[in-house]
Order: structure tokens, then sequence, then C-alpha cells
């Protein structure tokens, strides 16, 4: 006599597979996952009117500068987490009773320089942001944009709010603690989980990089960018400066890469280098009225198409009322 039931028991329902988180996470969903990093961005952009960016690369290490009162502190590469104590610059005390080590007291002189330059991006950030607010039209031109951390990409994000203007953070999920800094347009917040779709988006809407002194995360995405432009896969025209001219010229040599070979001569023209806000701005007013003058791949009827001067139609709109709405 066999133990089998007459009959099954019931089963519950099957989740959609869209709702299948066990599908939608595992290795055969990535391709839908990697859609959506381009889907849901592409909408919102749009939605929002926005036109093209500016984007500030730089060191996220450093907690934000408040003019009132601020501690300068280091935080682990690419996180909101303090670094170890014998990384973090002198403090006042330490400074006063001598017992500071060399390295302390050599990152102390360096926090002070870092916080120079987050005041310098916010300053920045805040002069491109009130000009571009003014350019006549319904789109949004020239929207600042960071990689939506801490450190100069906060100071990028906290400069255009200052400005009463949109800006965009483009953060990355990470296997340690980091959150979206406070200065973000709510609607262009964004966290991705794949590095190349972050880097798409930096560079797809682009006019402009200003690239303040970082490390590796800075490093990586200026060259990224640097060899797009190098190799004419960017369908516009792009400022790039670099700011702190004596700390790139102290972490980089492009001229012993042209006299080398390994870059040509002419590659050394994509880099421009500023010192104040000032020089920046002028440098990049003088690069971006090329997008508001000159017509050419800035506006093109597919870059037209992308920054609608009205936000973008949902897909009901698309279909038209002769199809049957659905929920989903």
């Amino acid at each position: 006599m066999s133990d089998r039931p007459a009959q099954p028991d019931p089963l519950p329902r099957a989740p959609l597979a869209f709702e299948n988180s066990d599908f939608i996470e595992s290795a055969d969903g990535r391709l839908l996952r990697i859609l959506a990093e381009y889907q849901e961005p592409l909408v919102r952009f749009r939605r929002e009117r926005i036109a093209d960016t500016v984007v500030f690369f730089g060191s996220a290490r450093f907690n934000a500068l408040d003019v009132a009162h601020h501690q300068l502190q280091l935080l682990q590469p690419g996180s909101n987490v303090p670094a170890p104590d014998q990384e973090q610059p002198a403090t006042d005390e330490e400074l006063a009773s001598g017992e500071a080590s060399a390295l302390k007291l050599s990152l102390a002189h360096a926090a002070v320089e870092m916080a120079a330059y987050y005041e310098d991006a916010r300053n920045l950030a805040r002069m491109v942001s009130t000009w571009a607010k003014a350019l006549p039209g319904p789109r949004h031109r020239f929207v600042i944009t960071s990689g939506g951390g801490p450190g100069i990409m906060e100071a990028a994000n906290r400069g255009a709010w200052e400005a009463g203007a949109k800006s965009i953070g483009l953060n990355i999920k990470l296997p340690f603690e980091q959150y979206p800094n406070p200065w973000i347009t709510p609607a262009l917040n964004f966290e991705f989980s794949y590095f190349f779709m972050r880097k798409f988006w930096f560079a797809y809407l682009a006019k402009a990089l200003v690239v303040f002194p970082g490390g590796f995360g800075t490093l990586d995405e200026m060259f990224e960018i640097l060899t797009l432009a190098q190799t004419d896969k960017l369908a516009t025209q792009l400022t790039v400066i670099l700011y702190g001219t004596s700390y790139w010229n102290s972490v980089l040599n492009f001229e012993v890469l042209a006299a080398k070979g390994a870059i040509a001569q002419k590659d050394l023209s994509l880099i421009q280098y500023a010192d104040t806000p000032e020089q920046a701005f002028a440098i990049l007013q003088s690069g971006l009225e090329y997008h508001l003058d000159t017509p050419g791949p800035a506006d093109s009827e597919p870059q037209r198409a992308f920054a609608p001067d009205i936000p973008a139609p949902d897909a009901q709109e698309l279909l038209g009322p002769d199809i049957n709405k659905t929920r989903r």
C-alpha cells in the first residue's frame, strides 16, 4: 500500500516573475537588473527635464566643512565610516602638546588643504548653478552632478542647493556603510549596483567635468571619461578641468606620457587647469556657451528627444486611448 495521498495539497500562488526576488537577484536576472539601471534613471531624467550636466569628481574621505563649527575627520575610502585613529589628522590638543606623530601632523596639514577644496567646490557649483538657472528654456541645463557621497561630492550638491537649483547624485552600492549626502535633489537621488552603469550616466549627459583632488575612485572616473574624449566616443565637446594645479602636477605628469609617445601631443589639450572658483567658472562658462550658441551634436534631434520640453509621457500615454488601460 502506497503512502501517497489521494490528491496533493493545494499549492500557494506562484510569484509573478518580476516579483520573484530569488530570480531577479540571481545570475539569470542580471540582464534585467542592468536594463533597470539604464531605464529607470532615463525615465527620471526625462521627467525632471534634465538636458545635460556638469560633473564634479573628487575625494570622499573628508567630512563636510561647516563654516560655523566642524571637526576635520578622515573617512575610510568611499565610506561614511571614520578611518582608524592612527590615520586621522592631529587634533588641536595633540598639536598643542607636541604629541602628534609625523603622519598625523602631515595629515593635519593636508586636511586643511582638502577642507579648502571642499569650499572651492561648493562655491564653484553655486556659481555654475546660479548662471545656468538664468538660461532661457524649459529644460534644466548644466545640472551639477556628483557621485552622491560625502566630501567633494557633497560640496558640489550643496553649492547647487544653495543656488536653488536641481542637482544629481549617482551613488553606488558598496559592501560597507554609505549614504547619499542630504543636498541632492530627492527626485534625482540614485543608487547603482553596477559601476559601469553609473559611469554611463556620468558620461552620457556631461558637457563638462571638474576633477578635484582625490584618490583611486577619482582617478578611475577621470581617466574613463578622458579616454572616451580622446577616442571620440563622446558625441559632444567636453570641457575638462583639473582643479588644484599643484596637487595634480605632483600626482600626474601628462607631459611625460606625451614625450614617451604614450599619448599624442594634442591629447594634452583635453585638459585645462584652475586654482580658484572664479578661474574655473570662466573656463566652464566659455566651454558651455559653445553648446548654447553653436549647432552641433548637443542640439541634435536625439538630444532634444532625450530631454523634451515637457516631462516624458508614461507608457499608457504613448499607447493612446484606443488601447485598454492596464494596472501595471
